[in-house]
């Protein structure tokens, strides 16, 4: 569990660093049958910074904790980018694409902490 909450926190701080918003952290754990523990659902204004933020994380996770990604799906337009780091899966979206496909509201039942917007 200690482990996860440094991934958690290593993945939260490489989207802050480059601006990321709306940062919500979704607890799956008592959601039944699911291919992870943690989705952080996220977004960045343009396509630009949804891959800005996505390199971020990889950085930082790579460099804080030796940590790659098993799958990183999404590159080419930016749009929702999806990292696949076992435990937790991170989207990257764009807003009207976070909108549109509402994650958020299709875990409804996962126990959720929405991460204040770094300033």
């Amino acid at each position: 569990m200690k482990r996860l909450n440094q991934d958690l926190k290593t993945i939260v701080n490489g989207i802050q660093e480059k601006k990321g918003r709306n940062i919500r952290v979704m607890d799956l754990q008592h959601c039944g049958d699911t291919i992870c523990r943690y989705l952080v659902i996220c977004e960045g204004n343009t396509p630009t910074q949804v891959n800005a933020i996505t390199r971020s994380v990889g950085d930082e996770m790579r460099t804080k904790l030796d940590t790659r990604p098993l799958a990183v799906e999404g590159l080419r337009n930016s749009l929702w980018v999806a990292m696949d780091y076992e435990d937790i899966m991170v989207h990257i979206f764009v807003p009207e694409w976070r909108s549109f496909y509402d994650l958020d509201n299709l875990w409804e039942d996962a126990d959720t902490t929405d991460i204040p917007n770094a300033e």
